[in-house]
């Protein structure tokens, strides 16, 4: 009974030194070259397809979401065969009213009385949102995407997931006038419209100590782009 006893403290010992000794992955990596956009390699074992377009209400645009999916093996045997099959699943999104969520590649955009269909963005990036701003639409006429992605390989692991910084981008309904309205190696906290008066709020943090981590230690940035003019424009507040 001692000896099971010491067993056990000597185990919860090294889960708490292995605890203690495991590093949060850092969001950035700094080195000569941290200045410039890092290109993420091609993952091989992925297929790139597509979901079934759809429309947001109002718009004249179908809109084509675009991912990878990985093929992974059962390993079981078919009920009257002898090979194992393919656990595959075929959609890459999920369709909010007026929202696409996911981990997407590109969103492809096609006007309904034609059959032409241009993508987002020619460049590799993680989509993770996609939001159309339909009271802001009804309001303005202004025909608006807001999208959260992450656009470079911060942590220089030679690939765009989610631990790297997410940027935050506008679009309209055609997916032209794709900009991005967060600054490079800034981490988009979180964003908000306001529709009384037509303006989209968003908050960034810089990594100013260069710790490759973003904590109480960094500086927030306050932000807002007026929705109700075509030329949009990054406006700085200080809100404290």
């Amino acid at each position: 009974m001692r000896k099971l006893h010491i067993s056990i403290i000597s185990l919860s010992v090294l889960l708490l030194v292995s605890c203690k000794n495991e590093v949060e992955k850092p969001k950035v990596t700094y080195d000569a070259s941290t200045s410039s956009k890092v290109i993420a390699k091609v993952d091989s074992t992925q297929v790139a397809i597509a979901d079934l377009p759809i429309q947001m209400e109002g718009t004249d645009y179908l809109i084509h979401p675009v991912g990878d999916v990985r093929v992974y093996e059962k390993g079981v045997k078919a009920r009257y065969g002898s090979s194992s099959v393919n656990d595959i699943s075929f959609t890459i999104s999920n369709i909010g009213e007026y929202e696409i969520t996911g981990y997407l590649q590109n969103l492809k955009f096609q006007k309904i009385d034609s059959d032409s269909i241009r993508p987002l963005t020619d460049k590799a990036v993680l989509i993770q949102t996609a939001t159309y701003l339909k009271t802001i639409a009804d309001k303005t006429h202004n025909h608006v995407m807001v999208y959260t992605m992450v656009d470079m390989d911060t942590n220089k692991d030679g690939k765009l997931d989610t631990s790297d910084i997410k940027a935050l981008y506008l679009s309209d309904i055609s997916g032209e006038q794709f900009i991005k309205v967060s600054e490079d190696f800034q981490e988009l906290i979180d964003w908000n419209v306001i529709e009384s008066k037509n303006r989209l709020y968003f908050r960034t943090i810089e990594d100013t100590n260069k710790n490759g981590q973003f904590d109480k230690n960094d500086v927030l940035h306050y932000n807002y782009i007026n929705l109700g003019v075509k030329d949009w424009k990054v406006i700085s507040y200080k809100p404290i």
